[in-house]
């Protein structure tokens, strides 16, 4: 846990629940000041009240509304952590989406990530010049994941992203990823029972959102720019685009464990 020596602000994007929630109220006991969103205003407003934050409505495919939240943060204290979590996991063949939820994945995946990674620089700029920026990304951006290819594909964007951004950044900015592997959550939830939902549950049991949230505090204030959870699927997933022509066997027998796994859960 990276507590903060002096008080800083940190923003924490879809955190009414989930995964976001649990990072920000690790950020908030480490000594923050937290500014949580989401586009749930309701839901926002009642986690902000619970865990002691300030909950701010906002729909991160609009570019202005990250600079609000930015100058809202820094209102509190010089910001010192950004987590850009909010996202979306229909799934389906690409076929299979309807134009709204391809637009809606890259737009809030993709494009919400970027708006959120341009106000968090700017605001580490323009305060003490430093600050870590973590994007929640997913396993599914190392390889293929038939089924989720859409959503697959703008997190390998923004694994693309981060690794050229940590290289971008100024000195004292750090730049991270964690790409966790399927996780308990509402999302997941709602997956329709098919491929790529047997894919997510191929890993013997759904990751905690605790956990998640642990290896999100991890990386702040570290050298480390990419995270997997488990390692282990994460280099599983790496040899899968070595020879994509023959990942189809491999992917069959995942998806083979997932059946069984959703049988047994």
């Amino acid at each position: 846990m990276v507590t903060a020596s002096s008080p800083t602000s940190a923003v924490v994007t879809g955190a009414a629940r989930g995964i976001g929630r649990a990072v920000a109220e690790r950020l908030v006991a480490a000594g923050h000041r937290v500014v949580v969103t989401d586009v749930d205003a309701g839901a926002v407003a009642t986690t902000a009240a619970e865990i002691g934050a300030t909950g701010i409505a906002q729909d991160v495919r609009d570019p202005a509304s990250h600079r609000t939240v930015a100058e809202a943060a820094s209102g509190l204290a010089p910001l010192g952590v950004w987590v850009n979590n909010a996202g979306v996991g229909w799934d389906g063949d690409l076929v299979a989406l309807s134009d709204e939820q391809v637009r809606g994945l890259v737009e809030i995946n993709l494009l919400g990530v970027l708006w959120g990674m341009r106000a968090a620089l700017d605001a580490f700029a323009t305060g003490s010049g430093a600050g870590s920026l973590v994007n929640v990304a997913s396993l599914s951006g190392l390889g293929p994941v038939p089924g989720l290819s859409t959503y697959a594909a703008t997190k390998a964007a923004v694994v693309s992203v981060t690794t050229s951004v940590a290289i971008e950044a100024p000195a004292g900015v750090d730049v991270h990823a964690v790409l966790p592997d399927g996780v308990a959550t509402a999302m997941v939830d709602a997956m329709s029972d098919g491929t790529g939902k047997r894919l997510v549950s191929s890993g013997g049991r759904l990751l905690t959102t605790d956990e998640v949230a642990d290896a999100v505090l991890g990386l702040v204030g570290s050298r480390r720019v990419l995270r997997t959870i488990p390692a282990w699927r994460g280099g599983a997933m790496r040899a899968s685009t070595l020879a994509p022509s023959l990942a189809g066997a491999g992917i069959a027998l995942f998806e083979k464990q997932g059946r069984r796994a959703l049988r047994r859960r």
